[in-house]
């Protein structure tokens, strides 16, 4: 009986040189965080597209942007290798270090709490940190964490959690294309003439799209824009606005390092800002009383307050201010940040 031919494993090295160029559209920074050169990792990527038969990446104006099969090979290329990387660590951890494990949305992760985590170690060395991000919301007891960095829409709140920061959604861009005058941004109206670059995912709560409830809020959800691009990753939508490639929506914290260096500006001020809800640090009772735990929450603390000190987008998480007339329509639609 013929049996049908199984096709051969992808080798991981390939994999995780594919991860980094769809994590960054970027061969060039994927080589420099990867220690190869760029030409290196066009050829792996080649390799993957050879053996698969499909071509992960497509090219747009001056960046790269994923196929549908590409996109369907990050997703699975992610899990894996986070699911490797988690029990090489488990294996190497040294005996007598302390462990953590902190969770929290893909997003905020990639955008605010990963960059962060290096000054964390510095003071903490004798801590190994785990960091899991995910976009469902993970039974803390089961998984053994530690530590949820959870958000929650405004009007609803984290049950025993502590309140960290608001998020605030609002549209930013390249300076560049803020200050084309062929395609001027005075009003929320003017979109129409741009590009908008826009998250679309799926969460527990259903499908997401970030443009979504900003323009219902704005009651523009019958907006047209010259162009839409769609990314499954927060910080692959950014990284297009920041090429200058569309509009995109940004959230505080998650981009104010970006709009503190000047590499993004939100062109329509402050009244285009939609209140999202907020963040709360929730630690189950098994992990209150560690060390490390209580560590890393107050470190936690002092990083909210060091961004707010420094015009770091946070605004303080105590009683919340009415919402604006005109964004009561979205409040029901916002499920995540």
């Amino acid at each position: 009986m013929d049996r049908k031919r199984r096709r051969p494993r992808l080798s991981l090295d390939l994999l995780r040189g594919f991860e980094a160029a769809a994590r960054h559209l970027s061969f060039t920074r994927a080589a420099q965080e990867l220690y190869l050169t760029q030409s290196a990792v066009s050829r792996e990527i080649k390799t993957l597209e050879e053996q698969l038969g499909e071509p992960l990446f497509s090219r747009i104006h001056r960046g790269l942007c994923l196929t549908d099969a590409g996109q369907m090979l990050y997703r699975a290329a992610g899990e894996a290798l986070t699911l490797v990387d988690a029990a090489t660590d488990r294996l190497a951890a040294a005996k007598n270090a302390e462990t953590l494990t902190v969770t929290t949305s893909a997003p905020l992760a990639s955008m605010w709490l990963v960059p962060k985590l290096r000054g964390f170690i510095r003071l903490h060395p004798e801590v190994d940190v785990r960091c899991v991000a995910a976009d469902q919301r993970l039974d803390l007891d089961r998984e053994r964490l530690d530590i949820a960095i959870r958000g929650s829409p405004r009007g609803s709140s984290v049950p025993d959690g502590e309140p960290l920061f608001h998020v605030k959604m609002f549209p930013v861009c390249a300076p560049a294309l803020a200050r084309d005058r062929a395609r001027p941004l005075r009003s929320p109206a003017d979109l129409a003439h741009h590009v908008l670059l826009d998250l679309e995912t799926v969460t527990a709560g259903g499908p997401w799209s970030d443009w979504g409830p900003w323009l219902r809020a704005m009651r523009l959800a019958d907006l047209r824009p010259a162009g839409t691009l769609r990314f499954s990753h927060f910080d692959q939508v950014i990284q297009a606005a920041i090429d200058g490639s569309g509009i995109a929506i940004g959230r505080t914290p998650h981009v104010a390092r970006q709009l503190r260096e000047g590499l993004l500006v939100a062109p329509l001020g402050k009244e285009a800002r939609l209140d999202w809800g907020t963040y709360f640090a929730l630690v189950p009772a098994r992990s209150a009383e560690r060390p490390a735990v209580k560590r890393f929450v107050a470190w936690l603390r002092d990083e909210v307050r060091r961004d707010a000190e420094t015009g770091g987008g946070r605004e303080a998480a105590g009683p919340r201010r009415p919402a604006r007339p005109g964004a009561r329509s979205g409040a029901r639609n916002r499920r995540r940040a």
